[in-house]
């Protein structure tokens, strides 16, 4: 029983991971939207290739608010919302197998 515990540690600790990293492209996204970026910069068209799948469907959700697109901000209240339910019970449900098993 301990292996799949440890299974969902690691699958835990790199959906927590994931989920870090991915939040950090949003910000970088955001940030730089703030600035008149090179549209042809590779670094500005990855982020835009990265983030544009989750953030397109949220913008057209909640649309444009005051003239300001807010779809990073929901998108980032998303992932910690993942970190908090899925990844803690992930967590949770490892820590529980660990302690049956001994």
């Amino acid at each position: 029983m301990f292996i799949a515990a440890n299974v969902l540690d690691g699958l835990a600790y790199v959906m927590n991971s994931a989920l870090t990293i991915y939040m950090y492209v949003i910000i970088a996204r955001a940030l730089i939207s703030w600035v008149n970026p090179d549209p042809w910069n590779p670094i500005v068209q990855f982020l835009d290739r990265a983030t544009e799948p989750v953030l397109a469907p949220i913008r057209r959700w909640i649309g444009w608010r005051m003239g300001i697109d807010l779809s990073p901000l929901v998108a980032i209240l998303i992932i910690v919302f993942l970190q908090y339910a899925l990844v803690q019970s992930l967590f949770e449900v490892a820590k529980r197998m660990h302690t049956e098993s001994n």
